[in-house]
């Protein structure tokens, strides 16, 4: 860089080198900077939004209703039976109404197509827990996949970490008990 194409400002007593060049560049990054951390803004907000209405009794009551109607229906097999797809439109259209409907009341000019473009784009910084309540949504296999694990919790099926457990004292039986360092 020359020079004479670099610009000095003063102010008092300090003086500021820019490029004006670098300076239009900055603005622009800092436009584009203003308008992805709006957005990015928006989504946290539609996020934090959904992780409420998952947590609100009225969602996990409407839910486990749906949830407690249709789990016997579904089995541990590759073959999907036809009367799964019926359970899954109702699915969705009760929970993902209902989601966007407090979405709508909550987010001033909520638009769910804008959020789930946002979605695809920020995916690894959602949550795993509202990513793949999410995915039910629109996943059919993450929705059958819930109902297997709902089946097997409720016949007592569910994973069972107790036998991986082991407990052993940190003193051995008859062994003088010792404090911190190994002083007495």
């Amino acid at each position: 860089m020359d020079i004479h194409e670099l610009k000095f400002v003063g102010c008092g007593e300090n003086i500021v080198e820019f490029d004006e060049d670098e300076m239009f560049d900055e603005d622009e990054e800092t436009f584009a900077d203003s308008s992805s951390s709006t957005a990015d803004s928006s989504f946290d907000t539609v996020i934090g939004s959904i992780e409420d209405i998952i947590m609100e009794e009225s969602f996990q009551q409407l839910q486990q209703t749906f949830m407690e109607k249709h789990y016997h229906e579904f089995e541990e097999s590759e073959e999907n039976k036809l009367s799964y797809t019926p359970i899954f439109n109702e699915y969705v259209d009760i929970l993902e109404r209902h989601l966007e409907q407090q979405l709508m009341e909550r987010i001033l000019h909520f638009n769910m197509n804008t959020f789930l473009e946002q979605l695809m784009q920020h995916k690894e910084e959602v949550p795993d827990d509202i990513f793949h309540m999410l995915l039910t949504f629109t996943d059919f296999m993450a929705f059958k996949e819930m109902f297997l694990e709902y089946r097997a919790e409720k016949e007592g099926r569910g994973l069972d970490l107790s036998q991986g457990l082991v407990v052993k004292p940190l003193i051995a039986a008859g062994s003088k008990q010792t404090g911190f360092n190994g002083l007495q």
